[in-house]
């Protein structure tokens, strides 16, 4: 931790963070504009930045986008803070960005965390219902094969229910890929929305969410980027954890951690990354 209480430190790089915080995806030269540095400077802080894991960079192309990252964050929140003051603390800090704060218009969510296992042993703890149960509390049912469907099981051995997810990129041990479910009855219930709302939320296009699993010396490097959401959507402030009563990915992502480095999975809230209909019930 003492590498991030050093990024932290300088006001330059945390105006960096704001930043990505107001927009996150941007490039050097965005980063760039209107800042009082020139770019090597900031190349120099984003550098400081990425090695504390604070920032993490997505090739696009000859593109480098750059991502706040709150893995770190969490980390430190889960050490220091209980999880009766940290959702007091949440409550408050969500009523002051919405007092504060302009409306934000992420289309895309990007999530980085390290974990002591192996790329084997993570790929089957993204594809092996057996183990999503333990830490997601719902299986996953594909052959993981381009083009194949992704069903969900709301218990062991029950039946897979099929919300319409296609695998669109499957590279073992490397790379996964899949179309993300489309609003469904039980989150109208769940999240108290009228029927005119549900009806507006399901013409929304479908996004998707994407694991990238690198090598990094005794741990590996999961990159989750879950994209193509439509500005202000729902779904994205749910699978980020911006939503109140959902914990999203930053949750899910912290137990599947646990479970592999410890062998027992964390108490989760309901999280809109689950199945739902498991999510409703509960």
């Amino acid at each position: 931790m003492d590498g991030v209480f050093k990024a932290l430190a300088d006001p330059c790089r945390r105006e960096l963070l704001d930043r990505l915080h107001r927009r996150n995806g941007q490039s050097l030269q965005e980063l760039c504009a209107g800042l009082d540095m020139t770019r090597q400077s900031v190349s120099k802080h984003l550098a400081v930045l990425e090695a504390a894991d604070l920032v993490t960079v997505v090739r696009r192309g000859r593109e480098k986008l750059h991502y706040l990252n709150s893995a770190p964050i969490n980390d430190i929140a889960e050490r220091w803070i209980s999880r009766y003051h940290r959702e007091r603390a949440r409550t408050l800090a969500d009523l002051k960005r919405a007092l504060e704060e302009p409306v934000m218009h992420d289309t895309q969510f990007v999530y980085v965390t390290y974990i002591r296992t192996t790329p084997e042993r993570l790929w089957r703890a993204l594809t092996d219902p057996a183990f999503t149960f333990r830490y997601w509390g719902a299986g996953l049912l594909s052959d993981w094969t381009v083009g194949s469907p992704v069903l969900w099981q709301s218990e062991p051995g029950g039946e897979g229910r099929d919300l319409g997810q296609r695998v669109l990129e499957s590279q073992p041990y490397h790379r996964l890929s899949y179309t993300w479910h489309n609003y469904q009855p039980e989150h109208a219930e769940f999240f108290g929305w009228s029927e005119e709302y549900f009806a507006e939320l399901v013409k929304e296009k479908r996004s998707k969410v994407t694991f990238v699993i690198e090598p990094a010396g005794q741990a590996v490097k999961l990159t989750v980027i879950h994209d193509d959401f439509e500005p202000g959507s729902e779904m994205l402030q749910a699978v980020s954890g911006r939503k109140a009563q959902s914990g999203g990915w930053p949750e899910i992502l912290a137990s599947l951690k646990t479970l592999l480095e410890t062998g027992e999975s964390l108490p989760t809230h309901e999280p809109e990354t689950r199945e739902p209909e498991t999510s409703a019930a509960r």
